[in-house]
């Protein structure tokens, strides 16, 4: 290994203050910030937030501070349709319903996987990986359907938010503390060779501390219940002796099974046109696994462009803190001039900065238009569920090139793929090691 020497300390030095461009840089970014020196005006010009499809929204969710956004994309895609039931002007499902039964799930699904790795050492690196994050607010569309489909949905006014729901911090640090005490629980009981009756009703008892918390800090979460409301026409509505089930099938009822998860992943290790899952991710034991076909990004924008034409939006996962200005909703790849500035050419690959843990699906939202030139996209509307201030009250403008390079996941309804898509969907998925990107949480 080779140290920094002095001489080497001078030699930088002296190059850069020779340079009267990198001192004036310097000027503007120590009194301004890196972003807010470099941002390009031009590219709030070429991503006006004006679009040829442009699919009927409700106003912008906010998740507040949790990580939450999967929920809210995923309720967010086919609210429109209880909007359209229930004659509203708005309506918001209860992302804190979910929450609760997403996490309750979650503390099984890991204690389950605790005890299928028993027989290994707690610094395995599956082992260790599933201690350092028993769980967290993040999730996958599959896992979200997975919830919606045991146990329904509420509206957000049967079930409103709570302190930790909106700020969920505390209640992932005390959550976890318990999932890792109880995991060492089981293990001692497996290396204790107690029976399966006896691990089974240790689990119980430790699904039993996590109920108490989830349901002290979130409230408990309703069985059956009666809504009232006024529609936009202020007619007076009452419907007695709803279920979170009952609620799903009657102002929903979109059949789940009929989605599946698109992504693009231009890696070597995960050739086109075939189906992919990841090992140990889930959240529902018995639930709808994880699954995904991985297409060529021309396949996988005009599966998007065609779902958005037919009047239904699309739920998508990206990187979305790459090269955005969360401030005006702007996503592109230009947004800020690092070359001119300090140049420095950021020209990694998509398959290198997934390869080299630069890049990864970090965020879930919803795509609600399009803006097609002779039919090809040049830029895309986003709903995102930051409320209103900030976008374009909550909503997002992706250029097409940034889409090509920091979007990994869109969930599209059968009948729009091929029946060759279809087929290659239906394989028998390549199981991924739980540490994959694509294995990322939005």
């Amino acid at each position: 290994m080779t140290a920094i020497t002095s001489q080497l300390l001078e030699k930088l030095a002296e190059n850069y203050q020779s340079d009267v461009k990198s001192q004036a840089v310097e000027h503007a970014v120590v009194k301004n910030g890196l972003l807010n020196s470099i941002e390009k005006k031009s590219a709030h010009a070429e991503n006006l937030p004006v679009f040829s499809v442009d699919v009927k929204t409700g106003a912008v969710t906010d998740q507040k501070a949790s990580g939450r956004c999967w929920m809210f994309a995923a309720m967010n895609t086919f609210r429109h349709k209880v909007l359209e039931s229930l004659k509203f002007k708005d309506f918001e499902f209860s992302q804190s319903y979910t929450f609760f039964w997403d996490k309750f799930e979650k503390a099984n699904w890991f204690f389950e996987a605790i005890l299928k790795t028993a027989d290994e050492a707690t610094d395995s690196r599956k082992v260790k990986f599933l201690l350092d994050t028993p769980q967290q607010d993040g999730g996958q569309w599959d896992m979200i359907v997975s919830i919606f489909q045991k146990y329904g949905v509420v509206p957000k006014d049967i079930y409103p938010e709570s302190a930790a729901s909106s700020n969920s911090r505390e209640l992932n640090q005390y959550l976890n503390k318990l999932l890792r005490q109880g995991a060492a629980k089981l293990r001692a009981a497996v290396k204790a060779e107690k029976s399966v009756e006896a691990i089974g009703q240790l689990k119980e008892e430790l699904l039993g501390e996590v109920y108490q918390l989830l349901s002290a800090t979130l409230g408990t979460p309703p069985k059956t219940f009666d809504y009232e409301y006024r529609d936009e026409d202020k007619k007076y509505h009452r419907i007695t002796n709803l279920t979170p089930q009952t609620f799903y099938q009657q102002f929903v009822g979109v059949d789940l099974d009929d989605y599946v998860s698109i992504i693009n992943a231009p890696t070597a290790d995960k050739p086109y046109n075939k189906s992919y899952t990841v090992e140990l991710l889930g959240n529902v034991v018995d639930g709808k696994p994880v699954k995904y076909l991985n297409l060529a990004m021309s396949d996988f924008k005009k599966l998007a462009v065609e779902q958005l034409k037919s009047g239904e939006t699309v739920w998508f996962g990206c990187d979305v803190g790459q090269v955005s200005n969360r401030k005006d909703g702007i996503m592109a790849l230009d947004v800020y001039d690092f070359k001119s500035a300090l140049n420095f050419d950021f020209s990694a690959t998509k398959a290198e900065r997934l390869d080299y843990s630069e890049s990864l699906m970090t965020h879930a939202m919803v795509l609600t238009g399009v803006d097609l030139v002779d039919e090809q996209p040049k830029k895309w509307k986003v709903e995102n569920s930051w409320g209103e201030n900030v976008g374009s009250k909550g909503f997002f403008v992706a250029s097409d090139a940034w889409m090509n390079e920091y979007t990994y996941q869109i969930v599209i309804h059968k009948k729009f793929l091929t029946q060759e898509q279809l087929a290659w969907f239906a394989q028998e998925p390549k199981v991924l090691a739980p540490w994959d990107p694509m294995g990322a949480l939005a």
